[in-house]
């Protein structure tokens, strides 16, 4: 080998060196910051994504299937349809074997849904011994129960297997809807060190809800009978797995609340190279904002994917007002047209990335409980990536020249009045 190609590799190797340096600094801030706001971190995890509701349900019904001890499901909200009666007659099985089963739901996500349970499918889940309660009940006055509402996806199975994300249970995850085709969102299965603790978060829920503890020895890992091999669930994109550095932001109104808004701000404050949201409720409080603009200023390529369709009509022409300006000041801001993307992830410098049920509006960072895994891996982070990079084909990249053609003068208007309404939405 010449003495000049030995000096070019040496400086390739360098630079690849000094990058890997860069990267591995720009994590290990980031999990500084995130633990000073109050996220959990575990390191001996592992994370398979479901990327669609199809894949979501196929393997937690497995999972459930194959429970021996007790499941945990709190949600938003259960529509009665297709998939919402096949998951209460599994469940409803497993209870008649002697799994513990409890259910929590929020009422204003039932209520507020197209086919919410009616008095008379409660009556029925308890009848089955399902122990089944409502997250604040709505009562007159209803403005009353307008804020902090549940708006978390947990499912906890054996303390082995979580599953979270951003879908809540309705047949539309797998079918679509009709006013907007597909419907696109990310739910994940994680096993390892983390499940402990959203068991915890539900727990405490329920403590909230009934002003009763449930016992530890429900739950304790060293009190069951005898630990579940789940068997037959979707393998995981990574090789080697098991190691992955996981923290879990729950964001409660008055213990923690501002853990998730923090932490999505330091994670792109901490960015060196490149950021890539997808976020169905785009409507940025004004931090978030601004760490968007300083990540741009100093360089960082940014790209967000909003929804041409959304199921609340106002969130499009809020959403677009910011996209406008995030693409003055350099972001790409690729309009998804398959559907409606629901998705709620962020990935960061192909290291690291968060999934969750938290959207970046006032709802969930200022109002609601939530929770997000804040995910310090590459190989999660690429998955992910990958899928925003094959969602780019069946995407409008906006420009100047077509901004004006996707959003009438009066649709600007309103976006720009509805942005002052922020605070509230």
């Amino acid at each position: 080998m010449s003495k000049w190609r030995v000096i070019f590799c040496g400086v390739l190797l360098s630079m690849g060196l000094v990058s890997m340096a860069q990267a591995s600094l720009s994590d290990s801030l980031t999990v500084e910051d995130l633990k000073e706001n109050g996220v959990l971190f575990t390191p001996h995890n592992r994370v398979t994504l479901l990327p669609s509701g199809a894949e979501k349900f196929e393997d937690m019904f497995k999972a459930i299937e194959q429970a021996r001890h007790y499941i945990y499901l709190e949600y938003f909200n259960f529509r009665s349809d297709s998939i919402g009666k096949a998951l209460f007659t599994l469940l409803d099985k497993k209870v008649r074997e002697g799994v513990k089963v409890r259910v929590i739901y929020d009422d204003f996500g039932n209520v507020s849904n197209d086919r919410p349970l009616r008095k008379r499918h409660l009556r029925q889940l308890k009848s089955r011994h399902f122990e089944v309660v409502v997250f604040d009940p709505i009562v007159f006055p209803w403005v009353n129960h307008a804020l902090h509402r549940d708006h978390r996806k947990i499912v906890v199975i054996d303390d082995k297997v979580v599953y979270t994300g951003g879908m809540n249970v309705a047949d539309y995850y797998i079918h679509g809807r009709p006013e907007f085709g597909k419907w696109r969102d990310m739910h994940m299965r994680l096993e390892g060190d983390c499940v402990p603790l959203y068991r915890r978060i539900f727990c405490e829920m329920w403590e909230r809800c009934t002003g009763d503890k449930i016992d530890s020895l429900e739950y304790q890992t060293d009190s069951l009978a005898f630990q579940t091999d789940f068997r037959g669930l979707k393998e995981t994109a990574c090789a080697d797995s098991s190691g992955v550095l996981l923290g879990v932001a729950n964001r409660e109104p008055k213990r923690s609340p501002a853990i998730i808004r923090r932490s999505y701000i330091d994670a792109i404050d901490n960015a060196q190279k490149r950021i890539q949201i997808v976020n169905p409720y785009f409507t940025l409080v004004p931090s978030v904002k601004k760490a968007l603009y300083r990540a741009l200023k100093r360089g960082v390529k940014l790209e967000v994917m909003l929804s041409t369709k959304c199921d609340v009509p106002v969130m499009p022409d809020v959403a677009a007002y910011h996209a406008k300006r995030l693409m003055k000041r350099g972001a790409d801001i690729y309009y998804y047209e398959d559907g409606f993307h629901h998705s709620k992830v962020m990935m960061v410098d192909s290291t690291f990335c968060t999934v969750g049920s938290a959207n970046l509006n006032s709802r969930s960072l200022k109002f609601d409980y939530e929770v997000n895994a804040f995910i310090v891996d590459s190989c999660t982070t690429r998955e992910l990536q990958s899928i925003f990079e094959a969602d780019k084909h069946h995407s409008t990249l906006l420009t100047p020249e077509n901004w004006k053609k996707r959003r009438s003068f009066g649709r600007r208007f309103m976006g720009w009045f509805y942005h002052l309404l922020i605070p509230l939405i």
